[in-house]
């Protein structure tokens, strides 16, 4: 079996896939620029989701107010790993949370109809003292996945599962550094 704390994302030698969901205004400036900026708001934390399900569950498939747009957002695997080195688990002490330039939560994975599975889900709460890093040099590449959200979503609701997972993005272990994995994964 599987440890119930363990990060799942679609990444490959260099980068990870993380997900997030914005209001249009947000998501097409950003997708004009090729990187985030206003009306981004570099004043307050930004939470990345490596699980693509976890956020359909989170924004409804798109369909949540100021949630109608789904960006997959490549970053390097070394921003990612420079982000979760200065991390400090929510459930830790409130004072170092509190000081903390990022954040961590787990939270139950979802299964594609948005049921809660008995393993964790990442995500990871950039604050604006590091916000500039994430959008000026860990990120590399946008990319706007609502339309095949919503045909996911469809698919779905069609009752056609196996189609619909045919357009989620391939999620596999991401091979985090053992000194991260004992200070941020339960139970590790």
């Amino acid at each position: 079996m599987a440890p119930p704390y363990q990060i799942r994302a679609d990444h490959d030698a260099r980068t990870i896939v993380v997900h997030q969901a914005y209001a249009p205004a947000v998501a097409d400036a950003a997708l004009r620029a090729g990187r985030f900026v206003a009306p981004f708001s570099f004043h307050r934390m930004t939470w990345i989701k490596p699980s693509f399900l976890w956020l359909m569950h989170r924004s409804n498939w798109a369909r949540k107010p100021g949630q109608e747009r789904i960006l997959a957002v490549r970053m390097t695997r070394e921003g990612w790993e420079e982000a979760l080195s200065r991390a400090v688990p929510t459930t830790g002490d409130p004072a170092d949370v509190a000081r903390a330039a990022v954040h961590v939560q787990w939270d139950p994975e979802r299964s594609a109809r948005g049921a809660a599975l008995n393993h964790y889900s990442i995500q990871v709460g950039i604050s604006r003292h590091l916000i500039r890093a994430f959008t000026d040099e860990w990120t590399v590449d946008l990319t706007d996945i609502t339309p095949r959200v919503h045909k996911a979503a469809a698919l779905l609701r069609s009752g056609r599962e196996g189609k619909a997972r045919a357009l989620f993005p391939v999620e596999r272990v991401y091979p985090l550094p053992r000194t991260l994995e004992s200070r941020l994964c339960p139970g590790a």
